[in-house]
C-alpha cells in the first residue's frame, strides 16, 4: 500500500518503523519543522520522526502550514492510498482528508471516545484509570471524533508513569496500525461511530498541572505525580523551597474510618526506605523518587539519609514562580 506518514514525537516512531516491514511503500514522511527542544537559545533539532525517517532513507516533508498549496499538490502527486497520522499535532484540511481512497487513519493513545485531545495518556493516569489502550480511527474534520476502526486494551501498571506508559502504548499502536491497514486493504473493516456523549477531553499539560494539592486523596495525588512524569513534573513546597516528586503510590489505609493522623502534607514517616505523607481524607501517600529542581533524582532512602525530608516536615503547594 502506498502511504504518506504524518507524525512528530517519539510515540510515532514505532508506527513509522513498522510500516516498511509490513510491506508498505512509504512515499513521504511529513513532520513538524525543526525547532529547539531545549531552552537557552539552543539550535533547532529534528523531530524524532524526522530522525527515524532519515535512518530508514525515507523522503521527508516539513510544511510550515497544512494549507500550503505546494504541499497539498505534492501530496496529491504522491498518490497515497492511505495517510497515516500518529501524534502529528496538526489538523488536516478537508482537501487532505479527502485525498486517499482508503482514508486518513489515526493512531490515538486511548480507548475512544475517552480522552480525546493532546494528552490522553497523562490524563488517564491522572484520573486514576486502571486500564487504557489504543484506537485506530478514520479521521474527519472534528478532533478525534472519527469512526473507530480497531481497538486494543492494556492495563495501567501500579506506579507506572506517563512516560513509561507512552513507550508501551507506542509499540501496541504500531502493531494495531499494521493490523488495521491489512484489514482496510482486504475490505474487512466496518467502521464504528463513537458515542459522542461519552467523550472526555484531554487537553495538553501545563506547568500548573504539576502543582500538588495535599488536601486531595492520596490516590489522586499519586495519579497527578505519575501523570506529570516526564513533564511538567509534580512539585511541592518544603521548608520554603521547591521540591519535585517523580514517583509515588497510595498506601493502603491501615485503619479505615480513623481520624486523620495529621494535617494534609505532613510527613508521617521518614525512615529506612519509607517517606509517607498524610493526604485527605486520612489517606497516605508513599513517595518513591524525588529531587530538587535541576538536580539528580533521589530514592526515598537517599533523600532521608541526606536529610532532605524529615519526619514531621510539612509539604505545601509549591511557591509561586
Amino acid at each position: 500500500m502506498r502511504i504518506v506518514f504524518m507524525g512528530t514525537p517519539d510515540f510515532a516512531v514505532p508506527s513509522l518503523e513498522a510500516l516498511p516491514g509490513a510491506g508498505h511503500d512509504l512515499v513521504a514522511v511529513v513532520t513538524r519543522p525543526d525547532r529547539p527542544r531545549r531552552h537557552g537559545g539552543a539550535a533547532p533539532e529534528a523531530s524524532p520522526v524526522k530522525a527515524a525517517a532519515a535512518r530508514l532513507g525515507l523522503p521527508v516533508e516539513q510544511p510550515g502550514t497544512m494549507r500550503d498549496p505546494a504541499f497539498v499538490a505534492a501530496l496529491a502527486c504522491a498518490a497515497p492510498e492511505a495517510i497515516v497520522v500518529v501524534a502529528f499535532g496538526r489538523i488536516l484540511t478537508p482537501d487532505i482528508l479527502a485525498l486517499p481512497p482508503l482514508g486518513c487513519v489515526n493512531v490515538h493513545a486511548s480507548l475512544l471516545p475517552r480522552y480525546r485531545g493532546a494528552a490522553p495518556i497523562a490524563r488517564a493516569i491522572m484520573a486514576c484509570e486502571t486500564a487504557t489502550g489504543v484506537t485506530t480511527m478514520r479521521m474527519e474534520r472534528g478532533l478525534d471524533t472519527g469512526d473507530i476502526l480497531l481497538e486494543r486494551t492494556c492495563a495501567i501498571g501500579t506506579g507506572e508513569t506517563a512516560g513509561e506508559l507512552t513507550t508501551r502504548l507506542a509499540v501496541i499502536g504500531a502493531d494495531l496500525l499494521v493490523e488495521t491497514l491489512a484489514a482496510l486493504a482486504a475490505g474487512a473493516l466496518t467502521p464504528r461511530p463513537q458515542d459522542h456523549a461519552a467523550a472526555n477531553w484531554a487537553p495538553p499539560l501545563g506547568r500548573a498541572d504539576g502543582r500538588l494539592d495535599w488536601s486531595a486523596p492520596a490516590m489522586a495525588v499519586a495519579g497527578r505525580i505519575l501523570g506529570c512524569n516526564p513533564w511538567p513534573i509534580a512539585e511541592a513546597g518544603l521548608r520554603g523551597g521547591r521540591i519535585q516528586i517523580l514517583r509515588a503510590v497510595a498506601e493502603p489505609d491501615p485503619d479505615p474510618g480513623a481520624p486523620a493522623p495529621a494535617p494534609p502534607g505532613t510527613v508521617l514517616e521518614a525512615a529506612g526506605e519509607r517517606i509517607v505523607v498524610a493526604c485527605a481524607p486520612a489517606s497516605r501517600l508513599r513517595i518513591l523518587t524525588l529531587r530538587l529542581p535541576g538536580r539528580r533524582s533521589l530514592s526515598a532512602r537517599d533523600a532521608i539519609n541526606g536529610r532532605m525530608v524529615r519526619q514531621g516536615d510539612l509539604f505545601t503547594p509549591p511557591p509561586e514562580v
